[in-house]
């Protein structure tokens, strides 16, 4: 049959990979990139395509699977579709019934990636957070469900890098507003006169450089969403604006003597203990308890372990397809460290490691030798005790010196690599992605080659 069934699909012009056992089934799976498994369920005396089935799916970009059997009672048929089987086929079967029933399972496959792929084109990371199989994220999932549709401010708490930008999208995103704007804005990177205005908008001649009438985000985003990040680091005297916006749902732009109303649904997010801040009196009690309508707890990776190894190997297969190499792969023993590492950087921190060892591996399997020497328990080492002295003259400026000497060593790796930002990235110590925002900084993200 596997003899049969090779030549038929081979001379429909696909790619095919027999192999005899379940044990074999697991191996190329997990080895290979499969879009579709074809199984019988009986196999031998001991084995199920059931096995077979189930190791498809717990792949992280699990293929589709048709199951054969001769024993096609209802009652196998309906398990198999139970445990995600695309569908089943019962012996004998018709050949050309067989190659529509294949064609039909890899347009679903092609459906299914393009729409992950449109969802993370459009909010990037959304698609991270699903990954989590654990108790603490499926009840994340469940409040985020029930709390989307409903027009009432959410506060989300967690440690950075647990993912809060991320829920707050998946919360716009489940919600009526989904096809209106998503405005996110860092209350901690703006000081207080430029969040106000970023918030409220401001008139003509408000200040200077105001050379126009500008909405806020608050009115800018029509009916969307706005987010607002590290709320916990607003100055009370922005407080006091913000909790009078809130209540009366309209905003007076700074310099402006009239107030505005606005739609937009309110989201925030803090990594801080909003309770503790108004006993020490750095946030005032009344917006606390307007913002805290309700409270969604992001838990830390360190309390959610048997979320790694899953996140880990979703962030591989994204390295497989931005790397295109389809065979990267976890070996057990690196798979077991990541599972047993507390990550106090969160699920960021994850992220990086895995784009890390993936950027930096030889061969396709990730092994111990290819993780931070922090995850494999190998001291640091210490930073120099002491400075050495430098002579610093009038008018000089640290920053300046500082993105001078930044610049230099990016054109420097550039050069040493050939070119090859992924090469010119590792030589610097970096992740791709925060090479890429470096070269933008510097106007040097123009260059013909973007690997």
């Amino acid at each position: 049959m596997r003899v049969v069934l090779e030549v038929l699909l081979l001379r429909s012009g696909y790619r095919v990979t027999c192999v005899e056992g379940v044990r074999a089934a697991r191996e190329v799976l997990e080895s290979t990139l499969v879009d579709l498994v074809i199984t019988d369920m009986k196999l031998g005396a001991s084995q199920s395509g059931m096995d077979v089935l189930r190791a498809a799916r717990a792949q992280s970009d699990p293929p589709e699977v048709i199951v054969v059997t001769a024993f096609g009672t209802a009652a196998s048929a309906v398990e198999a579709m139970r445990e995600g089987a695309y569908d089943y086929i019962g012996k004998p079967f018709d050949n050309e019934e067989l190659l529509l029933l294949v064609q039909k399972a890899l347009e679903k496959r092609t459906l299914r990636q393009e729409n992950v792929s449109l969802r993370e084109h459009l909010v990037p990371g959304v698609g991270v957070m699903a990954v989590g199989r654990g108790e603490r994220m499926r009840a994340v999932w469940s409040m985020v469900d029930k709390v989307a549709p409903t027009r009432s401010t959410v506060l989300i708490h967690g440690e950075s890098g647990t993912g809060k930008e991320l829920i707050a999208k998946a919360l716009h995103l489940k919600s009526p507003r989904a096809g209106q704007p998503f405005l996110p804005i860092n209350c901690a990177a703006l000081n207080e006169g430029v969040l106000e205005s970023e918030l409220f908008g401001h008139v003509k001649g408000a200040f200077t450089g105001a050379t126009q009438d500008r909405p806020g985000l608050l009115v800018h985003a029509g009916e969307g969403t706005v987010f607002l990040d590290e709320i916990g680091e607003v100055p009370l005297a922005t407080q006091v604006k913000l909790l009078r916006v809130l209540q009366e749902r309209k905003v007076k732009p700074v310099g402006s003597s009239a107030e505005i109303p606005f739609q937009a649904r309110i989201l925030a997010a803090t990594n801080r203990r909003l309770d503790a801040e108004v006993k020490a009196g750095r946030f005032r009690e009344d917006l606390f308890y307007r913002l805290n309508v309700i409270t969604l707890e992001l838990p830390p990776l360190r309390e959610r372990p048997e979320d790694i190894a899953p996140l880990a190997e979703h962030f591989l297969a994204r390295q497989r397809r931005e790397l295109e190499r389809p065979g990267l792969r976890f070996s057990p023993e690196a798979l077991a460290v990541l599972s047993a590492y507390p990550f106090p950087g969160n699920v960021r921190q994850l992220e990086n490691v895995v784009e890390r060892a993936a950027t930096l591996a030889d061969g396709d399997v990730l092994t111990l030798a290819s993780l931070p020497p922090s995850l494999r328990g190998e001291p640091v080492q210490p930073a120099a005790a002491t400075a050495p002295e430098v002579a610093l003259g009038a008018g000089f400026s640290l920053e300046r010196h500082l993105d001078e000497a930044e610049r230099h060593y990016l054109v420097a790796a550039l050069a040493q690599a050939g070119g090859v930002k992924t090469r010119a990235a590792d030589l610097l110590g970096l992740t791709f992605r925060s090479f890429r925002y470096r070269l933008a900084k510097h106007g040097l993200s123009d260059r013909e080659d973007d690997t």
